[in-house]
């Protein structure tokens, strides 16, 4: 007996049980490397993706700045700069800045977890490259002069049909619209496995501080990103199909996408900051040699941003006639969020201040970090004053905070990431000579570009114009800026011909290069760790001297595949416990195939090739079926031992499976959708002398009663599905689903006697909102429903794979809830009115 065998959770190990896991997680070489699902490779290529988008939407930010060098400048046309400052935005917001966290979050979170992979590698996988396909070709509708021209904000009326004709904007609420799904998708995938995939005794005050932030994140993404998607559904109907949602003249009220997309744009700020603040958290403690200052005290103040930033939405509709009362809560509000913030920003310094610092390439990225984010944060203060915003409002002194906050609190982390976590990929560090001069041009580049556009701004420079006169005095600090924002890229381009010399070096051991605490500097492989871990502390590279060497040993859980399948431990939220082994599905082009499909539906539609895209559209729904249909299926063994004193179940069911609590968020994601089309029926309806309007009406209460009766008899048949024999399911299934559809043809006919028109007023447009979607859900459960009775017939629902009826029962009860909120609310609201 070795060594290893003799731990407490070590399997007597036969031969060639390294082999089969090696072959099992074996990453495919050649073009079948695309089909790979393994969260090391989606993570890379998702990091590189965000990259090429950083670097291009930073081209565009270089002609802006050319164009604004000097006065009376033509080299952009008005219409071209509109099109260049709108792509720049949105580029770097929806295409850069969410992605790159989410990507780098892929890549670290299982090592560092101590997982093997994240418990959904193909949603991760469909996620990556939908926002690859969507977004590359969203961007090159700026070749074509198709690029969006209305900001990246998109404000209507500016938007609406009146004043942009043409299929610009629709480019951006259709492409803006599923690549923030895709980042739905990611933090499904990130919240799930952050709680139900760590290593066994990792319980959450354990959890690493950039799990935490992540953790945060995911959260916010699911309640913040909900109110956009539902925005721009809404201003795509306007556009498509003439319902004047925001159209004052008719009812509907501009102000009411500001609401929208403000309650997902500022949450977006610290979307984007967290997982930097958890970076800065995780790799500070490295560079001091010492355990973190106030660790708890940072993820309390993690949880409290997370909080405090979804009372900030109107932070950025001061001047557009908010009332008294309501501007003064935000105002607050704003200035609470700096109370968590610096909690995390003194216990950084406290860090540093009692360690022992080595001026590394880390190192200098993260003090220059700090210095840009507290000139920001304390900018932010000052337009969170109401008389000073007043002043400053869409001018460059705007433009220069939003920069220091984050560029300086997210990009230069990001960069400290990369030269920290470069070496998990080859063994090999980025230049420390270099990374001297990068961070000089990057520092100076970034202070010499944006500090001078505060004066502009102060001096009443407006934000998105395309030229000046030479008499408004602006032209030398422009210029400035331009000399600056070059100076910047030339830090750039530095920095990635070091990172393509380095990716191609000979590859060596990774080791542990900066003594680091956490997991992810365990010796690795495409299986991840050789073995899963127990855990112990907070620190436990550095309170476990011997366990890098345990690990590779195959010594703790899990040395091996005891199904032939790749597999992860599930273990408890809170306490860390071991639970059941999680099957992982494998490699796949299913993935990529949906991806394609559901990129070129929406981009198809934006240019009515209609029959082209319900194509596409066919293949997204199809892939994504065939990649369902090869899940859930029994795994061939009930329980397995996975160390010499634990023995677990192999895959569970309900509220203990991982793919229901994923099934639950996707739910409560589609609640805050349906939530923001409510909110937006409330809006229209409160601004009404007469709820309904003249020339509206409600329909007669025997349609909307007969409508719920129907959807509570479909779910009722659903839940005796559950306590009957499984041979009586598919036609439970298939009565239900006649249920469903019936209870929305009741409600449709009830709305037809009374004429609704959505094109009439925005009232009547709300309505009509609220049933197509509604409707939506009904046309999912025409696929579910035979979905669920083939799968009966086929033999593939037994006592251990019961999955896929508990997710569709979950849909189904939402469903039902959704159709009776949409009635009571619609019928309601006109009754609290009188």
């Amino acid at each position: 007996m070795t060594r290893d065998d003799t731990l407490p959770n070590s399997l007597p190990r036969p031969p060639g049980e390294l082999e089969q896991l090696e072959e099992v997680w074996r990453t495919p070489k050649g073009w079948r490397f695309f089909k790979s699902v393994n969260n090391t490779n989606i993570g890379l290529l998702y990091i590189g993706t965000a990259l090429l988008f950083f670097v291009l939407a930073g081209i565009l930010a270089l002609l802006m700045r050319i164009q604004l060098a000097v006065p009376d400048n033509t080299f952009l046309s008005a219409s071209t700069y509109n099109q260049v400052f709108t792509m720049h935005g949105t580029v770097m917001m929806f295409l850069f800045a969410i992605p790159v966290v989410e990507a780098i979050a892929v890549y670290l979170l299982p090592n560092m977890l101590g997982a093997r992979d994240l418990p959904f590698p193909r949603l991760s996988a469909y996620a990556f490259w939908a926002y690859a396909f969507g977004g590359l070709a969203f961007f090159c509708t700026l070749f074509v002069g198709l690029a969006p021209d209305g900001g990246w904000f998109m404000y209507p009326p500016l938007t609406g049909s009146k004043y942009s004709p043409g299929l610009n904007a629709d480019f951006w609420l259709l492409g803006i619209g599923f690549i923030e799904i895709s980042a739905i998708a990611g933090a499904i995938e990130l919240i799930v496995g952050i709680l139900f995939t760590r290593a066994p005794g990792m319980t959450l005050l354990r959890m690493p501080v950039y799990a935490w932030s992540m953790l945060v994140v995911g959260v916010m993404i699911v309640f913040a990103f909900p109110a956009v998607i539902a925005g721009t559904a809404l201003l795509e109907l306007e556009r498509a199909f003439d319902w004047p949602l925001f159209d004052a003249e008719r009812g509907g009220d501009p102000l009411l996408w500001q609401h929208l997309f403000w309650f997902f744009g500022h949450p977006e700020v610290y979307i984007i900051f967290l997982p930097a603040a958890g970076m800065v958290s995780t790799m500070i403690p490295t560079i001091a040699g010492r355990p973190l200052v106030g660790r708890r005290a940072i993820i309390v103040a993690l949880v409290g941003v997370g909080f405090f930033s979804f009372g900030l939405w109107a932070h950025h509709m001061f001047t557009s006639g908010l009332g008294v009362m309501e501007m003064s809560f935000v105002s607050a509000a704003s200035m609470a969020v700096a109370v968590p913030t610096a909690i995390q920003v003194f216990a950084w310094i406290a860090t540093l201040w009692s360690g022992k610092v080595k001026m590394s390439a880390p190192a200098l990225f993260l003090l220059g970090f700090m210095f840009i984010f507290v000139l920001g944060g304390l900018t932010g203060v000052m337009v969170a004053v109401i008389p000073f915003d007043w002043q400053v409002h869409d001018t460059y002194f705007i433009v220069a905070h939003l920069h220091y906050v984050l560029i300086g609190g997210m990009v230069f982390p990001v960069f400290a990431g990369i030269y920290y976590w470069l070496p998990l990929i080859n063994g090999n560090q980025l230049s420390e000579r270099l990374s001297r001069w990068i961070f000089g041009l990057l520092f100076g580049g970034f202070n010499l570009a944006f500090f001078p556009m505060h004066i502009t701004g102060l001096y009443g420079m407006p934000r998105r114009v395309y030229t000046y006169l030479p008499e408004m005095g602006w032209d030398f600090l422009n210029m400035l800026s331009t000399v600056g924002a070059f100076v910047f890229a030339l830090g750039v381009l530095v920095f990635i011909v070091d990172v393509v010399r380095t990716l191609r070096k000979p590859e060596r051991e990774v080791g542990n290069p900066w003594n680091a605490a956490t997991l992810e500097w365990l010796p690795s492989e495409d299986y991840g760790n050789r073995s899963i871990a127990r855990v112990h502390s907070t620190n436990p590279l550095w309170d476990q001297p011997t366990l890098s060497a345990e690990v590779a040993a195959g010594a703790h859980y899990l040395p091996n595949t005891v199904t032939g399948r790749r597999e992860t431990i599930a273990t408890s939220p809170v306490a860390g416990e071991p639970r059941y082994v999680m099957v992982l599905p494998g490699d796949s082009w299913l993935t990529v195939l949906a991806a394609l499909g559901t990129a070129g539906f929406f981009l198809l539609l934006t240019v009515k090739l209609m029959w082209l895209a319900w194509a596409f559209g066919i293949v997204a729904v199809g892939a994504t079926i065939a990649w369902l249909w090869q899940s859930d299926r029994a795994p061939g063994l009930k329980e397995a031992r996975i160390g010499r004193d634990l023995v677990l179940p192999v895959n569970a069911r309900g509220t203990a499976s991982q793919s229901w609590w994923g099934t639950f968020i996707m739910l409560v994601v589609d609640a805050f959708i349906f939530g923001s089309f409510g909110f937006a029926y409330i809006h229209i309806s409160m601004r009404l002398e007469i709820c309904p309007p003249p020339g509206a009406s409600l329909p007669d209460a025997v349609w909307p009663m007969a409508s719920v009766a129907l959807l509570l008899a479909g779910s009722a048949l659903i839940w005796l599905g559950s306590r009957l024999d499984r041979k009586f399911l598919p036609w439970l299934a298939l009565a239900a689903l006649g249920c469903a559809i019936a209870s929305f043809c009741a409600e449709w006919q009830g709305w037809q006697l009374v004429r609704l028109d959505g094109s009439a007023n925005a009232w009547s447009a709300t309505i009509a909102t609220l049933l197509g979607y509604q409707g939506m859900h009904i046309v999912l459960l025409m696929l579910l429903a035979p979905y669920l009775a083939l799968r009966v017939w086929r033999g593939h629902l037994t006592e251990h794979s019961l999955a896929t009826f508990d997710n569709i029962a979950l849909m189904w009860h939402y469903t039902t809830l959704q159709g009776i909120a949409a009635i009571a609310l619609i019928r309601g609201l006109p009754l609290l009115m009188e």
